[in-house]
């Protein structure tokens, strides 16, 4: 009778602690998301500039509020030129309608409660001479959430250009096998750019009826905001150990890069596409290839295993972050054609001569662009020209049959 009442006991506690720890995961809490807000010049002087962004907290948490004790930012330069002469001064201020902003830079904590949005300001004010190579201005945001979570530290990284390409002047075309293309150079892409704007301003004016843009699946992403900062993604026991079944130059082959697509995909996926891709590993080449099982694990585990650039895989600053692949990238070749008149791609290539058509518009043809891109017109350093026009030759039959482009930027 007692070791059935213990049992019975035990029961109950053990299904508490199942319900406790369901709710647990279905509630994470300190949801506080910092967005990257709007920025703009207030002051641009030879030997001072003032940066302002208007940012927002917003709290995500179900049914509970979360409270932001500390918050402070820093700025980094980049410039191809030396920066160590120039000063840089950061101060945030709140905007929050209950607090009264401060002089003397304290930051008075406050609670975002749920579903609301809570503004702040920042400003990174530069001096020094010789300011106009200064090329972006590279802005992280640290905060500390407070709630339910415990205490958990937060950074908004966010990249504001200063310097923009003359989007009007005259450009070096190349000429490929079935095309002309024209590599499209710009300034620093960011979140804080929409995809459609950028084509608006640096290709529309140079493209005619029966062009394509294409646009780095890398690029996008970062425009959308799809990326990660090494130091914020914490590896778990698979990452660390399935990690080093990775070749060496993918971007799977480090904890922090699986964790990533972990993080997406969920790990029993990426698990269960590791176990099952075994056995096709274990095949000749001269079968695995006509039989088309090559690459089984990234079928398997999602479109994402194979987007992931990891750390050093793209140019400055985001050389230090883990950029995801661009989310629903259809959708976006269909707004450019919409919007711009332009057919639209958005690929991923490089030096190896390997193209990958993430999407498309209706009316291009993949065996087209591929054979175009082949030599990687956009480059794989930091050439900065995420966009390439592309041109068919008249010689070319593409199936291409697009509208006239809007001439307007």
């Amino acid at each position: 009778m007692i070791l059935k009442l213990l049992l019975a006991v035990l029961g109950i506690f053990g299904l508490a602690a199942i319900g406790l720890d369901l709710q647990y995961r279905r509630r994470a809490g300190n949801r506080l998301e910092l967005t990257a807000g709007k920025w703009g010049l207030e002051v641009a002087e030879a030997d001072r500039i003032l940066l302002i962004g208007d940012l927002e907290f917003v709290n995500q948490t179900q049914r509970l509020d979360v409270m932001v004790p500390e918050i402070w930012a820093e700025a980094t330069l980049l410039s191809k030129d030396p920066v160590e002469q120039h000063q840089v001064k950061t101060r945030i201020i709140s905007r929050f309608p209950d607090i009264d902003p401060r002089d003397d830079g304290y930051w008075e904590s406050d609670i975002v409660e749920v579903g609301k949005r809570e503004p702040i300001e920042v400003q990174v004010e530069i001096s020094g001479e010789n300011l106009a190579s200064l090329q972006s201005v590279w802005v992280k945001v640290h905060f500390v959430t407070y709630g339910p979570g415990g205490r958990i530290p937060r950074t908004k990284h966010i990249v504001v250009p200063l310097k923009f390409p003359d989007a009007t002047g005259s450009k070096q075309w190349r000429s490929a096998d079935n095309a002309e293309l024209l590599p499209v150079k710009t300034h620093l892409l960011s979140s804080l750019d929409d995809p459609i704007e950028v084509v608006k301003r640096y290709v529309v004016p140079h493209a005619q009826p029966g062009d394509v843009v294409t646009l780095g699946e890398s690029p996008v992403a970062i425009m959308q905001g799809r990326y990660r900062h090494y130091t914020e993604i914490q590896p778990g026991w698979l990452a660390k150990r399935l990690c080093y079944m990775f070749d060496r130059t993918s971007s799977l082959a480090t904890a922090c890069g699986l964790q990533t697509l972990i993080d997406i995909a969920g790990a029993p996926r990426v698990f269960f596409a590791f176990v099952v891709s075994i056995p096709f590993k274990l095949l000749p080449r001269s079968i695995s290839k006509p039989l088309q099982v090559d690459g089984m694990f990234y079928r398997l585990a999602g479109e994402q295993a194979n987007l992931i650039d990891d750390v050093t895989g793209t140019i400055p600053p985001y050389d230090k972050f883990v950029v995801l692949g661009p989310a629903d990238p259809q959708g976006l070749c269909d707004r450019i054609q919409r919007e711009t008149g332009l057919s639209a791609a958005v690929v991923d290539v490089n030096d190896l001569r390997r193209v990958k058509i993430l999407a498309s518009t209706s009316d291009v043809s993949e065996k087209f662009l591929t054979q175009a891109l082949i030599t990687n017109p956009a480059g794989n350093a930091n050439e900065q020209t995420p966009l390439v026009l592309i041109r068919p030759t008249a010689a070319t039959t593409t199936g291409l049959a697009v509208p006239a482009p809007n001439p307007s930027p």
